[in-house]
């Protein structure tokens, strides 16, 4: 029995040569179109045209289903959250890191992937907003934002998710910590100088898990991590946040937070990374919209 009367299957018709989509999509419609009583295949060709179709089709269809990486995601969530009825969402992994498709269980591969979003659960997700943007995995600046600047295409293009790790080891290096005033929910007020600020609704940055035990999609809040330095003892302490016994408050480099609205100054207008899109410079308001998007779960994350 199919779970839906109508969905549409969006691919991005510039991802790899003619004959790699070709195989994508062998692997993926028809496993999906078991699900979906009437499937749309649809090509887009540019930011703007996926944009216009995730838009038009969001207020066809029940499902909207994305052959896309995060930055695909980005455009596809901030093209629906201001419909007044919204689409479920199924994700295939499409990208470099794939942050998001992680978070939700999907396997890497896309067959497999595709099987997992038939057989998967529906959940709701949080949405974050900075100003009038939307964000699904987190907003950033410092370290982060330099990491998504300093990536070589070329390395991109031949190593994949290494050359998020490769470009986080050169920015480490190159970037100096800045004074910044946080607002925790128009009351609490953090002032002091970091490296990054991490504003995160999601659990994965560049193919790894953040080890935040409080950290989940579909809370109402969002978990604020504030990094003051990008020294070995600010990893040993991220690394034993997620470990039984750990007290976050006691920790010396680093500060986790949680709010619904968050406003954040800097002394000096730093550049916004909002899942791996940086457009927009600081200070910025952000805030949750709790439960505003469904999406596909693997059956094992929900």
């Amino acid at each position: 029995m199919t779970k839906y009367q109508s969905g549409a299957f969006i691919y991005n018709g510039d991802a790899g040569g003619e004959g790699q989509l070709v195989e994508k999509l062998s692997q993926t419609v028809p496993i999906l179109s078991q699900d979906v009583e009437a499937l749309t295949v649809v090509q887009t060709n540019s930011k703007e045209d996926l944009m216009e179709k995730c838009e038009r089709y969001g207020k066809e269809v029940e499902v909207l289903y994305i052959l896309g990486g995060d930055g695909t995601m980005y455009d596809v969530i901030n093209s629906i959250a201001d419909m007044d009825n919204r689409p479920v969402i199924g994700v295939l992994p499409g990208g470099t890191c794939n942050d998001f498709s992680r978070m939700l269980g999907m396997p890497q591969n896309l067959a497999q992937a595709a099987q997992a979003i038939v057989n998967g659960q529906e959940a709701p997700v949080d949405i974050g907003k900075s100003q009038k943007r939307y964000f699904l995995n987190f907003w950033g600046i410092g370290l982060v934002t330099a990491t998504s600047l300093n990536i070589n295409p070329n390395q991109k293009n031949r190593f994949g998710a290494l050359s998020y790790f490769l470009s986080a080891m050169k920015s480490m290096n190159d970037t100096n910590p800045f004074q910044y005033k946080i607002t925790i929910d128009n009351e609490e007020v953090h002032e002091e100088q970091g490296v990054m600020v991490l504003v995160l609704n999601g659990s994965y940055i560049g193919t790894r898990m953040v080890p935040i035990p409080s950290l989940y999609v579909n809370d109402g809040k969002l978990d604020v991590l504030i990094v003051k330095s990008s020294t070995l003892k600010t990893f040993r302490e991220l690394l034993s946040m997620n470990q039984p016994g750990t007290d976050i408050d006691k920790m010396q480099e680093l500060t986790h937070l949680q709010a619904q609205t968050i406003k954040i100054e800097t002394e000096d207008d730093l550049e916004i990374d909002t899942d791996g899109e940086v457009e927009r410079k600081t200070p910025d308001e952000i805030s949750v919209l709790p439960n505003h998007i469904r999406m596909i779960f693997h059956q094992d994350k929900v």
